[in-house]
């Protein structure tokens, strides 16, 4: 159906980051390359050690990503469930024409200053995984739905108040082409995000959308991260009861008529973050009641490049997962980094701090080290133990041995917290450069 097909984007726009010319603003490039041009520097096919890249290094893992890429997007396409990845753990239209090039029906945003980024990219579909309240950002995209008519945009409402503010903007700037904005009445939880707080109330909200002239309902919207850390019973219990809530929201709001004006488009229902996606697919492909068209939306961004930390321990295809099909992800992104000091036969300092790599979950896990020649050897017992601005501490382990200007891989917790830091990022295959990442933050 046409409105379950993939979302496009520029594909020009995307290709003319290849001229840019690499310089001093990306970090860990080789001097010899500045002045060259991304797409000459891919194709003379350089090797991360032995072409002058200077560490510390944030990489992808190309094999690991195509292999995510095909995983989620064959798992989705088999529970008849729609992907709109979060955008906001890459902010790189290289990997969005990627996710697309793989289905995905949309990208999420999570405020207008990341879609403005979509916007210069082409994307045709925009999921505002957000409320929006601020004047000047609905006038933006009011001037930026009557520029482009095929642009598809929809966001989140979760009080009275913001649906009054939305409408109040929108009167005093309407649309030329008279299109409403899109939105989801997003239900919350007790002690979680935004969200209204319990059924009553957001169908409140839903009503307040009916009497707006300038707001459309399509759906129904939560985040259930928001309200567990963790995967005990207890907490996928917790999990499992939220999205039986958002159920609940979207039968009430049919029966009441609430989404007269989609016609033949099927209602929205969307959810999930990259930790608990396998409980929302088992409540979104439900058998709903019959005549009642129900496109489920997963938001997940993080499957992308999976980590070697917090979704590890979290994602259904890191732990054990309860839907079958799909094999587990593979970690696809590394930091490598370069031992400069080893003052004591416990400790080494590297070339890698909190302006390199995430800390907010977990710090870097050293997982071996490169001698000279190439050769990798396993780090056993060895471990990160703090992070400076520019030093990490390692607590080298009895069984390991460092020196003085190897290079150590680490895997890395968070992703989210990782792309932020790096304008430029090497895609590797093996040790080979394949492609050079921008990001947009």
């Amino acid at each position: 159906m046409k409105n379950i097909e993939p979302a496009s984007l520029d594909r020009d726009a995307v290709m003319a980051l290849r001229d840019e010319r690499i310089d001093w603003r990306f970090k860990g490039m080789p001097a010899k390359l500045f002045g060259t041009r991304v797409v000459d520097a891919v194709n003379a096919g350089l090797d991360l050690f032995n072409d002058d890249f200077v560490g510390p290094l944030v990489v992808l893992d190309e094999p690991a990503l195509e292999h995510n890429l095909r995983t989620m997007a064959t798992w989705c396409k088999r529970h008849g469930l729609a992907l709109a990845p979060h955008g906001k753990t890459t902010m790189s239209p290289q990997l969005f024409a990627r996710q697309l090039d793989h289905g995905a029906w949309a990208i999420t945003a999570a405020n207008i200053s990341q879609l403005r980024v979509y916007r210069a990219f082409g994307v045709s579909r925009v999921l505002m995984a957000n409320q929006l309240v601020d004047p000047a950002a609905i006038r933006w995209l009011t001037g930026e739905l009557d520029r482009d008519p095929g642009f598809s945009f929809s966001c989140f409402v979760d009080s009275v108040a913001g649906v009054g503010r939305m409408t109040d903007v929108l009167a005093s700037h309407p649309s030329v082409r008279g299109r409403p904005i899109d939105v989801m009445v997003e239900l919350g939880g007790a002690g979680g995000r935004t969200g209204a707080r319990g059924l009553a109330a957001a169908v409140e909200v839903a009503e307040a959308v009916m009497a707006s002239p300038a707001l459309r309902l399509v759906g129904v919207a939560g985040y259930e991260t928001a309200l567990v850390r963790g995967a005990s019973p207890e907490d996928l219990a917790k999990v499992d009861a939220y999205l039986s809530d958002i159920r609940e929201l979207v039968l009430r709001l049919a029966e009441g008529g609430h989404f007269v004006d989609l016609g033949t488009e099927p209602i929205r229902v969307t959810a999930g973050g990259s930790a608990y996606f396998d409980q929302v697919a088992a409540a979104f492909t439900q058998t709903w009641p019959a005549g009642l068209h129900v496109l489920g939306i997963l938001r997940s961004g993080c499957y992308l490049t999976h980590d070697d930390g917090l979704y590890r321990r979290l994602s259904p295809f890191g732990r054990e997962h309860r839907m079958e099909g799909g094999t587990p992800f593979r970690p696809a992104i590394h930091a490598w980094a370069q031992i400069s000091s080893h003052p004591e036969p416990a400790l080494a300092l590297l070339t890698m701090g909190r302006r390199d790599v995430p800390f907010d979950q977990d710090l870097p896990e050293p997982q071996f080290r490169r001698r000279n020649g190439g050769v990798t050897v396993p780090l056993i017992q060895s471990r990160v133990t703090a992070l400076n601005d520019q030093h990490a501490f390692l607590a080298v382990g009895e069984e390991d041995r460092v020196e003085v200007g190897e290079w150590v891989r680490f895997g890395l917790s968070h992703p989210c917290t990782t792309f932020d830091k790096w304008p430029l990022i090497p895609v590797v295959n093996g040790t080979r450069v394949v492609d050079l990442v921008r990001t947009f933050f």
